[in-house]
């Protein structure tokens, strides 16, 4: 189990870390493409737009097949998009490799979800479903870091060690990792296989309540620098100390999450974590000094870090046959609810004074998403004893 959750993890931090890769070299971009900064932003996009849309397709293209080729597959289309990208002489080249790095990505992490359930024992699947979690979280707080670092050498650089590591890792997994479709394979089509999806009530109610979800936390995250920024008086480079601080505690929620599970069951770890969250937004716009806003953030951040894997583990445990799709739907909605984030957030913090209006949307989301799992009947005592 160590060998997989230690594969799983090194997956989720590469395809995170190039994720947060390119966000330092924005403006060096900028000057080498000679465009304005309004728009060098689209080399952050255009990967996240061909995750989000690829990831609608990739997961029944996985599903019935052996999850380890697809994962290879993918990341080898990962590495070789990536290192085109160091070798990109114009703008629209580097979206187009962005891009392409994206839909790679798409078909690489939905199988490590996907695949847990199959490769370890029940008991241990929230374990190493919060190693694979730690993984994303390591790389949202060394990320940006790795690329201000490699880019002082040259900005190709970053592009081509992190395409070397994913050849490094897809050797590794090739080695490690043993064929990762145990189940019957059935090979489905695609409409078939969204056909199932949608006939699926417990599926769709537990990806809706997970996009309800994003949205609310995605609001909150998204203009945490801001709010800082105007009511606090951060510079550039405090935001930087107070975020990676503030990122540390999902780390630590991600690698001990596991221990409150086994003490109180899923279904009321579920529970207590989401009034936990519910409890922190409505705090924390009337903290009037930054390091109370500091630590209460940190402490959401750490709740988060405890209900991701828990979220993953649910979503699994509503297909059999599905799994890529479940995982690849979920990472759609997590990406489409980062950009309706983006959208209402906005115009809530300019209408609403400090962090008020962000801070009870987001409070008022995570009770609809409890609201639908709560209806989705997983906190009754039938739920319990069926599982």
């Amino acid at each position: 189990m160590r060998r997989y959750a230690l594969m799983f993890f090194l997956t989720m931090f590469l395809i995170g870390t190039d994720t947060f890769l390119i966000s330092p070299l924005l403006p060096t971009l900028s000057q080498l493409y000679r465009i304005q900064s309004s728009i060098s932003g689209w080399m952050v996009s255009a990967y996240a737009i061909g995750y989000a849309v690829f990831a609608l397709v990739s997961g029944p293209i996985s599903d019935g097949r052996d999850r380890k080729k697809v994962m290879l597959w993918g990341l080898l289309a990962f590495a070789v998009s990536t290192l085109l990208c160091g070798f990109a002489t114009s703008f629209p080249l580097m979206l187009l490799f962005r891009f392409l790095a994206g839909v790679s990505a798409s078909f690489v992490t939905p199988q490590i979800w996907a695949s847990i359930p199959v490769v370890v024992d029940r008991k241990a699947i929230v374990k190493v479903m919060g190693y694979a979690t730690a993984g994303l979280s390591v790389s949202q707080l060394i990320g940006i870091p790795v690329g201000s670092y490699l880019a002082a050498i040259s900005w190709q650089t970053p592009f081509l060690v992190i395409s070397a590591a994913a050849i490094l890792l897809l050797l590794l997994n090739r080695y490690a990792l043993p064929e990762l479709e145990i189940e019957k394979r059935e090979h489905f089509s695609f409409l078939k296989t969204y056909a199932n999806i949608l006939h699926n009530s417990l599926a769709l109610s537990y990806l809706l309540a997970y996009f309800v979800f994003q949205t609310g936390s995605f609001t909150a995250i998204t203009f945490i620098a801001t709010w800082f920024t105007r009511d606090f008086g951060l510079t550039l480079t405090g935001i930087g100390t107070a975020m990676i601080a503030i990122g540390a505690g999902n780390l630590i929620g991600s690698l001990w999450g596991r221990h409150i599970v086994s003490k109180l069951g899923l279904e009321r770890t579920f529970l207590y974590e989401f009034i936990a969250l519910v409890v922190l937004y409505l705090v924390i716009p009337f903290t009037s000094t930054f390091w109370l806003a500091e630590t209460l953030l940190t402490i959401v951040f750490l709740v988060n870090g405890f209900i991701f894997p828990l979220f993953m583990t649910t979503l699994q445990g509503t297909s059999q046959n599905a799994r890529s799709t479940i995982s690849s739907l979920s990472n759609a909605a997590m990406y489409f609810g980062e950009i309706l984030a983006g959208l209402i957030g906005g115009i809530l913090f300019k209408q609403f004074t400090g962090y008020l209006g962000v801070s009870l949307f987001s409070a008022l989301m995570i009770i609809v998403a409890l609201l639908m799992y709560a209806k989705s009947g997983i906190f009754s005592l039938k739920y319990k004893q069926e599982n």
